[in-house]
């Protein structure tokens, strides 16, 4: 399929991870890619590499939690390829400790990334779509906005305020012709969660929680994401759907244990 044959997808936290694997989705479908990423030499090589399948790529490093380098990474796309089309943000930070332990500094640090950053690429990123017509906007909540988790106050109060957030942008955003859906991904096999899906105890404790008995892949929510983006869903406004695998379901009491 070619979805995105002529699209322009700006990929906020492409340089690795889920981020990375919606670039080479988007990049195999024809997209023109406009990626972004905080971690400069990391963006660098991936959008090397993603050159290097004959995939068209501009590459902008910066915080997303300033305007400038958002602003910058906007105009780089509309200057290179002419039109912006998609936004995907998947940037996102954490850091565990318990509430009353947590440095004031931290807790804004958080919000700034997480949920800021969120509120300037959809803006700047709008403000480019409302120009020539509309677009389609894909966030990365999490399932924290939800299901909660000990020690982790700060990230899920930000991935709970995303959700309320894409809903009523997507009220605000309607009479431009641009959709924005949330994507709530659970745990998924990337560097980050690594040493977690590792580990010899928690690992396989985890994963006796997850209904699909296996653990997700960048790819499983990239697909979700390309289909979100895509004209394929263009009826869909406002949604925010999960993919994890079936944790989010319930709880399991392990009936299918026992002996009845």
């Amino acid at each position: 399929m070619n979805r995105f044959s002529e699209k322009t997808v700006l990929i906020v936290g492409a340089a690795q991870g889920m981020g990375r694997a919606c670039a080479e989705l988007f990049g195999a479908e024809g997209a023109n890619l406009v990626l972004f990423d905080i971690e400069a030499d990391t963006l660098k090589a991936t959008a090397e590499q993603l050159s290097g399948k004959g995939y068209p790529v501009e590459a902008s490093s910066g915080d997303v939690s300033r305007r400038e380098p958002v602003h910058e990474a906007v105009v780089r796309a509309v200057d290179r390829f002419g039109h912006l089309d998609v936004l995907v943000h998947t940037a996102g930070i954490v850091e565990l400790k318990p509430l009353l332990e947590f440095p004031e500094e931290t807790w804004r640090r958080i919000l700034d990334v997480n949920l800021t950053g969120v509120f300037l690429t959809t803006q700047e990123a709008g403000r480019a779509m409302a120009k020539t017509g509309g677009g389609s906007m894909v966030v990365f909540a999490s399932t924290n906005a939800f299901y909660v988790e000990e020690l982790n106050v700060p990230y899920s109060a930000t991935k709970g305020g995303i959700v309320t957030f894409v809903r009523n942008a997507a009220l605000d955003l309607a009479r431009h012709k641009i959709r924005i859906n949330a994507v709530d991904p659970g745990i998924i096999y990337t560097r980050l969660s690594a040493s977690l899906i590792e580990d010899p105890v928690a690992g396989p404790d985890y994963l006796k929680r997850i209904p699909l008995g296996r653990w997700g892949s960048p790819d499983d929510i990239a697909k979700v994401v390309l289909f979100l983006a895509s004209d394929d869903a263009g009826y869909i406004t406002g949604e925010d759907v999960i993919v994890d695998g079936g944790v989010t379901l319930g709880v399991s009491l392990g009936i299918e244990d026992l002996k009845l």
